[in-house]
This record gives C-alpha cells, structure tokens and sequence, in this order.
C-alpha cells in the first residue's frame, strides 16, 4: 500500500479504511470515486460492507457490526512551488521546509537560483518563469507564490499558473499593482472567479516588514488554507521512504496514527509518526509523556511475534501528564510495517 501512497495521482482524492478493532482488526482498503483501487490479502469484512463503506468517505469513525473502522481522506504531499528567489523566497523556502513541505523554486538568474539552493529549496529551475511553469503539473496539494522581481513576471506566472489545477495561489505586490494585474487579467479573458480567488496582496495582514515577517505571513496564510481541507495528508516524503523500504530496509518498523481524539488533545486524527527500532521517529503525535508513552508501546509491539498491530489510549491528563494540560485523551493505532 505504500508503495502505493508514493505514485498518487495529485488530482485525485483516495480514502483509506482500516478496521482498528475487533477480529477483523487490520484489514484495509482504499476508495477512489467509490472505486476499489487497493486492499490487504486479508480483506473480507470491508469487501463484504462496501456498500455501506461507500456511503461514508469522510474522515472519522465509522462502525459496522460493532467494529470501528477508521476513515481517513488523504492526498499527495503538500508541494510549495515559488516563482522568484528574492529576499522574501528564502525566508518563505526555510519555514516551508521546517514543516515539511516539497520546495520548488523558478528563477531566471543563475546567482539568485544558487540562493534558492543554499536556502534547502529542493528542486530550482534556473530558466524562464514560463518554461519552468511548464514542466510543473500542479495539483490538489500544490501551493504556488508568486515573489518575481517585476510586474511583467508576475502576469505572465499567474497567466500560467490559472491554467493548472491548485491549492492556493498568491502573488505579492502593493494594493495598486493588485489592482492593474487583475485588470488585465480580466481583459486577457480569465475566469473572473478565479482572479478574484487569487491571493493579492499575499499573506495574512499581520503588518508585516521586513522579509522575514512577510515570509511568516505567506505561510501562515498557505496553513490556513492547507488545514481547512477534510484530507489527512500526513504521510511526509522521508516517512513515504521509511515506509516502501526505500530507506532503513533492514530497520523493524511501526506507524502510530491517531485514530480518535478527545478534548483538546494537541493533534488531529490522521496524525502519524513512524517508530524505528534505533529509537528514531519520523513525525510527531504531539510530543510529551503521552508521545514518550506511544513510542515505548511501539517498541514493545516490534518484539511481539504473536501481534502485528495494537490499539491503545493515551489520556493528556493527571499526575504522569502534568506538563501535558490539554486534558483531552487520544485512541494511537500501532501497526507494524514490513514485517
């Protein structure tokens, strides 16, 4: 399956299903457009339900027959792609990269694209804004800036970049140049409801200054946009290679996902950390003693022959969580990976 989860198509939305309980417990399949396109060797129960699958493709619980079923909506990575690679680039690249984003960068000159580089961007096109544009798909999970240097550029990313399917789009500029580029967008004969869904002036108004702080408030505006979605898209690229034994093949392995959480425990359902048996994770459920905790069940999991996954509650309150005041409590499914 994660073999899989690597080549999604970006325009598509897949939902997977996993029973957490029960005697079925372990048994998944994955939905696309109410189509079956993946499931285990071992899936008989959620086969002989489809029916009833099919009428709920949202994320949460479902149950059937008495066993719970977790629904969980996903897409492909999030990817930034940033046209220009100015001041305002760089500090947009490194917070983009902190949170895990796919970076890449279009910038027509060859100094500026080394900045790009030096700045952790992971892929940089050193060529024209539309020759760039034009190798890159776009998608669902695709983020694009528009930073350049000139008005001229701007008009002709946006122009490009309206013909693409994508999450977000921004374009940096004061509010008269806001003003003219959609002006001439419209009499270019563009779809007046995608102008105007066009972020301009980018970034969240937080009177921001100086590059850096306008670099915090475009990515403050693209979470905003990316955590408004259903989809549970927590499978980061690293962990996508721990996972199809790209990397660390000879590691024992075990995925924690938070299945259902309660109160204002810190992280989502969907939420997903990966558990090596050298005591490195990949991801975070939210850190703290109740973090700490998952992770020593993982470990004990991997040297349980008997058990291949486990289904556990963590609860954010009383005295063995005191720096944990959330007061919430999350149900982690463990699951081990490759073997």
């Amino acid at each position: 399956m994660y073999d899989w989860l690597s080549l999604l198509d970006k325009n598509c939305v897949y939902t997977i299903f996993m029973v957490i309980d029960g005697e079925n417990k372990g048994e998944k399949l994955v939905l696309s457009e109410e189509k079956v396109i993946w499931k285990s060797q071992k899936c008989e129960f959620l086969s002989q339900n489809l029916k009833e699958i099919k009428k709920t493709c949202q994320q949460g619980i479902l149950i059937i027959e008495g066993q719970r079923i977790f629904c969980e909506q996903i897409g492909s990575p999030a990817s930034l792609v940033i046209c220009g690679a100015g001041y305002v680039s760089l500090a947009v690249i490194m917070i983009a990269k902190s949170i895990g984003m796919h970076v890449t960068v279009i910038e027509d000159r060859p100094k500026f694209a080394d900045h790009a580089r030096k700045a952790g961007a992971d892929v940089v096109y050193c060529e024209s804004f539309g020759k760039g544009l034009a190798g890159i798909e776009g998608g669902q999970d695709t983020y694009f800036v528009v930073v350049t240097r000139g008005h001229r550029y701007d008009k002709e990313c946006l122009e490009a970049i309206l013909q693409k399917p994508y999450a977000y789009l921004g374009m940096m500029g004061s509010r008269r140049r806001v003003t003219a580029m959609k002006e001439q967008l419209l009499q270019n004969g563009n779809d007046p409801n995608d102008v105007e869904k066009i972020h301009m002036p980018i970034g969240l108004s937080i009177s921001a200054e100086s590059p850096e702080e306008i670099a915090v408030s475009i990515m403050a505006e693209i979470i905003m946009v990316k955590n408004q979605k259903r989809k549970a898209s927590e499978y980061s690229r690293q962990m996508i290679r721990y996972l199809t034994g790209q990397t660390g093949s000879e590691l024992k392995k075990v995925l924690a996902t938070i299945v259902e959480k309660h109160g204002s425990a810190p992280r989502k359902a969907g939420t997903k950390m990966l558990i090596l048996e050298n005591g490195q994770t990949i991801g975070t459920i939210g850190g703290g003693c109740a973090e700490a905790n998952v992770i020593r069940q993982g470990m004990f999991l991997m040297d349980r022959t008997h058990m291949d996954s486990e289904l556990t509650k963590v609860h954010m309150s009383g005295e063995e969580m005191q720096e944990m005041m959330c007061g919430g409590n999350m149900e982690v499914f463990l699951e081990k990976i490759g073997y």
